[in-house]
């Protein structure tokens, strides 16, 4: 399989711009496939490779430490150690997120209570009553 930019970009969700950004910035781990025109071609690996790179980002991973991964597993075999405590210590920066996001949800779920138990208290409908 073989796609264009604009086919991967819809594939991937992400915009031309950011595949050549991607591509541009040391962050895919080969070179993307060219047609004899010259055009992109991403093949299975590059998809598989740019779902990784999403995965990370918007796990909170920095550029520069996706770039380090990808220079890492560009690299090849003997560098194992230094890429599993690469994706631990992000791994680790996202429980921290998750547990923070998992506060700021109890907060909420704490005040949708409040306004739940306030409206039932009056006797409104719960389902009809406004958004706050």
């Amino acid at each position: 399989m073989s796609l264009t930019i604009a086919e991967a970009a819809e594939q991937t969700g992400l915009t031309p711009d950011t595949l050549r950004y991607y591509e541009r910035d040391g962050l895919m781990v080969r070179a993307v496939g060219r047609s004899p025109s010259g055009h992109r071609q991403y093949d299975d690996a590059a998809l598989r490779w740019i779902e990784m790179i999403t995965r990370l980002r918007s796990t909170g991973m920095p550029i520069r430490d996706v770039r380090r991964y990808a220079d890492l597993v560009r690299a090849g075999e003997g560098n194992e150690a230094e890429r599993l405590e690469l994706l631990r210590t992000h791994r680790q920066q996202v429980l921290r997120d998750l547990a923070e996001v998992q506060r700021h949800l109890g907060a909420i779920d704490m005040k949708i209570g409040i306004y739940e138990d306030g409206l039932a208290r009056r006797g409104l409908d719960l389902e009809r009553a406004p958004s706050v």
